[in-house]
Order: C-alpha cells, then structure tokens, then sequence
C-alpha cells in the first residue's frame, strides 16, 4: 500500500509538472540551445525588444550567450559625453557582434550567422538605438548627440569585422 501511494504520488508530480495548464507561458530563457533556437534569441534581443528590456535581460538573460561588453571600447571620448550616453546601444551591439561569432563558431558547418550583412544589419540597430537615445536629449543637446552617434557607426563600420 505504501508503495503505491508513491508511486501514484510521484506520477502526479510528474504529470503535473509536465501538463499544458501548469506550463504558462514559456519562459524567456531557451532550455534547449541548437542553431536555430539561439540564431532566434540573438536576433529577438536585438532586433525585437525595447534597448529598456534588452537592458533588463542583461541581467536575467540565457546565460549560454555572451552578455559582456567593453562599451564600444572608445579610450579617447568613452561612451558618455555632454550630449549623450551610449551605454545601452554599446552593450547591445557588443551583444550582436559576440554572440553571432559564437554561433559561427558553434554552428558554422551548415550555417552562416556571421558575414557582412548580419554585421551590417547589427551595426544599422546600433545607430538606431544611439538616435533613439539622442531624441530623449534636450532640443539643444540633439545636434551635438546625433554627431557622436553618427561618429559611433562610422567608427564600427570602418573598423568592426567581417
């Protein structure tokens, strides 16, 4: 008797973990990670979430991907300025630039994550948050912030891979 109350007491353990209604909705962070799965989570953090959330997943994100950054690694000026703080738009790129090398490197037999438009793609997403940043600055602070912005790109394009 004692047996077979654990064991009907562990399958509906079981059962109730593993049913639809329990499920919800899925979570944020793939469990099961192959070149499609993480070719779609790089590409939903850069392309389809805020730079707000994408902020907030650098913290709570898949760890299986690479969230660090050096923030544009620019010595001379730094990444903040007057007129301006890059510091998510950095991170976020730097996001894009780590992780598709590492899908390359992961998955490259078949696949290609990495190659010039993919770069470019990244880079254009860059120069989008930086101006989405520049427009939350005052009117006279705009001009100046949409300088370093442009100046940013043309840097990563100049100097930023593939």
């Amino acid at each position: 008797m004692r047996f077979r109350l654990a064991v009907l007491v562990a399958v509906t353990s079981v059962l109730t973990v593993v049913s639809p209604a329990f499920a919800g909705p899925l979570p944020a962070v793939a469990a099961v990670h192959n070149a499609v799965v993480d070719w779609q989570y790089v590409h939903h953090e850069l392309y389809d979430v805020s730079l707000r959330q994408f902020v907030a997943d650098t913290r709570t994100g898949d760890r299986w991907f690479d969230w660090s950054t050096d923030f544009c690694s620019a010595p001379l000026i730094g990444n903040t300025g007057r007129s301006f703080d890059f510091h998510g738009p950095c991170r976020r790129h730097d996001f894009g630039y780590r992780n598709l090398q590492r899908l390359e490197v992961r998955y490259g037999r078949g696949h290609v994550f990495w190659n010039a438009t993919e770069r470019r793609r990244v880079d254009q997403q860059f120069l989008a948050d930086m101006k989405a940043h520049c427009r939350t600055r005052s009117i006279f602070l705009r001009p100046s912030c949409r300088f370093w912005a442009a100046a940013f790109y043309t840097a990563v394009r100049v100097a930023g891979g593939p």
